[in-house]
């Protein structure tokens, strides 16, 4: 029997790819360039949203 993989729900913010690297447009004294690395704040860096099941539950 086929086995299936488990859904994991992606960032719909970052799309999944969560992290960016950003150059400066600087360099540094052995030629390599400055980067910054940005991480999605909605995900914080993991690409995927939580389950439905860990989310608090608001109201009644």
């Amino acid at each position: 029997m086929p086995q299936h993989a488990q859904n994991t729900r992606v960032c719909r913010d970052c799309d999944g790819f969560a992290t960016a690297a950003i150059t400066t447009g600087t360099r540094h004294a052995d030629g390599t360039r400055a980067t910054l690395r940005v991480t999605c704040p909605t995900c914080k860096g993991t690409g995927h949203t939580a389950p439905a099941s860990a989310l608090a539950k608001v109201g009644r």
